[in-house]
């Protein structure tokens, strides 16, 4: 399975220079991506190579060309670097090999309008009253800035929680949390936008790229104890 991906990322990379080819030919014979330097280059060719769908504007574009774009990380990473008590997110980097390989977990990124990244913040999710569309017509995203509140999409709402719940499940030990009232909501945005079939093929290929799975797309079902338990919070 590595081998074909290898070889259809290097078919795919024949604008990249050498350091670019060398870089994935490593990687794919690592079991686990060591910093986030290493994800993003991975990250467009090969699991969202060629024409992309952005997380929360759903709006089209080509990877190979994306200027306005970037990497999301849905679990925002200065929650991580509260929990780990590293320090500033460089001096996380700089100093922590476990936040490095939080920051690098692909079940954590996704496609997204830079403007909007940077606008999302850290914030956490939840829902904001009215329809304002301050980014376009088209993206269904709204901020509120006073209550530090994001709200995306119906549509990728289970993609979102499912990221979640994964992170504060892989690295409570590392002190990745979600509080009660977050929690609760994710989990109702989880029940009511189960896992797709394209879902389904990004855990599949993310698997064979860092080699683990995001266990609440193949069982949704795991979350409702975890959840009755408190897990999370």
């Amino acid at each position: 399975m590595k081998w074909l991906l290898l070889s259809g990322l290097l078919l795919m990379c024949q604008a990249c220079d050498e350091a670019d080819i060398q870089l994935a030919s490593n990687f794919l014979n690592t079991s686990e991506i060591k910093t986030y330097d290493e994800a993003r280059p991975i990250f467009w060719r090969s699991v969202y190579p060629g024409k992309v769908t952005s997380l929360y504007c759903g709006e089209s574009f080509n990877s190979y060309n994306r200027k306005g774009y970037n990497v999301e990380h849905v679990f925002p990473m200065s929650w991580a670097t509260n929990g780990l008590n590293c320090g500033s997110r460089k001096q996380c980097r700089n100093h922590s090999t476990q936040f490095n390989l939080i920051e690098a977990d692909m079940h954590n990124l996704y496609p997204s309008r830079s403007d909007v990244n940077q606008q999302r913040s850290s914030y956490r999710y939840g829902e904001v009253s009215g329809e304002k569309r301050q980014f376009g017509s088209r993206c269904d995203f709204e901020v509120d800035y006073k209550k530090r509140v994001a709200e995306p999409a119906q549509n990728v709402r289970g993609e979102i929680a499912r990221s979640m719940f994964y992170m504060a499940d892989r690295y409570k030990s590392q002190g990745l949390v979600i509080f009660e009232k977050q929690a609760k909501l994710l989990y109702k945005w989880h029940k009511s936008d189960p896992p797709s079939k394209a879902e389904l093929k990004r855990n599949n290929t993310i698997e064979a790229l860092q080699g683990n799975r995001n266990p609440f797309i193949d069982h949704p079902e795991k979350l409702d104890e975890l959840m009755r338990n408190g897990h999370f919070f």
